[in-house]
C-alpha cells in the first residue's frame, strides 16, 4: 500500500542534505514500533519539484512524496501521526493524503527510481558502494529482496531483477548521509516475474537502507 502526500511549503530553503530530517519526520509519524533497527518492510521517495537555490533547494508553493509500506497496519499507523501533526521541518506541512492500493504489475518490467538505489556489501575490511553497472549489482538487488520476502514468508526464487543497463541518464552520484557519504545509483530496474514479487519490491523498495530514503520505485 502507498500513501502519497501533498505538502504546503514556505520559501525557506532546504539544505541538500535534508534526507535525515525527512527521516525524523517519517519516524516521527510512525511512533515507537519495531520498525526501527530491524530490516525495513517499506520504503519512501523524496521530496519533488525543489529548484536548487544558494546553499539548498527551494520549494515555491509546494511539494509531495510518497510512503510505502507492505505492512497495511504500518501505513495506518502512519496516517494517524500525520493527522495528529501534519509538520515536517522548515514550516511544511501535510495538506492532503492519497491512499494508492498496490497496481496491477503483471505488464510492467521496468522501474523508475523515486529515490537512488544504495547497494552496500562488505569486503574484507571494507564496504563497497556497488554501482549499477557493476557485475555484481544484480545478484546483491535480488538477495537483498529475497531478504526481505522471506521475512513476511514469501518464498519466490523465480524471478529476476537488475538494473536498466540501456536506461538514458543512468548515473551516480555522492549523498551525504548525517556526515556520512555514499556512493547511490539513478537507474531503472527491470523486475522480470510474478505480480507479487513486482508488488512488494514496489513497497518496500530496493537496495539497502530504504528505511532512511534510499531504493524506493514508481
Amino acid at each position: 500500500m502507498r500513501i502519497h502526500l501533498k505538502i504546503k511549503t514556505t520559501n525557506k530553503i532546504v539544505p541538500f542534505d535534508h534526507q535525515p530530517f525527512l527521516t525524523g519526520t517519517i519516524h516521527k509519524w510512525l511512533g515507537w514500533n519495531n520498525e526501527h533497527g530491524n530490516v525495513s518492510l517499506y520504503s519512501f521517495s523524496w521530496l519533488e519539484g525543489g529548484k536548487r537555490a544558494e546553499s539548498g533547494l527551494r520549494f515555491e508553493k509546494e511539494t509531495s512524496f510518497f510512503f510505502s509500506s507492505y505492512k497495511s497496519d504500518l501505513i495506518k499507523k502512519m496516517i494517524i501521526g500525520i493527522q495528529d501533526d501534519p509538520s515536517l521541518f522548515n514550516g511544511f506541512i501535510v495538506s492532503e493524503i492519497i491512499i494508492q492500493e498496490e497496481p496491477d504489475l503483471s505488464d510492467r518490467e521496468q522501474f523508475l527510481t523515486a529515490s537512488p538505489i544504495f547497494i552496500k556489501r562488505r569486503m574484507g575490511d571494507k564496504i563497497d558502494h556497488i554501482r549499477y553497472d557493476d557485475p555484481r549489482a544484480s545478484a546483491c538487488l535480488k538477495e537483498t529482496l529475497q531478504t526481505r520476502m522471506k521475512i513476511v514468508g514469501i518464498n519466490n526464487d523465480m524471478f529476476n531483477i537488475r538494473f536498466d543497463l540501456e536506461a538514458p541518464h543512468a548515473k551516480t552520484k555522492k549523498i551525504t548521509y548525517n556526515g556520512v557519504q555514499n556512493r547511490v545509483n539513478w537507474c531503472p530496474v527491470i523486475i522480470e516475474g510474478d505480480d507479487e514479487v513486482k508488488q512488494f519490491a514496489w513497497n518496500v523498495g530496493l537496495g539497502n537502507s530504504t528505511g532512511i530514503g534510499f531504493g524506493a520505485i514508481k
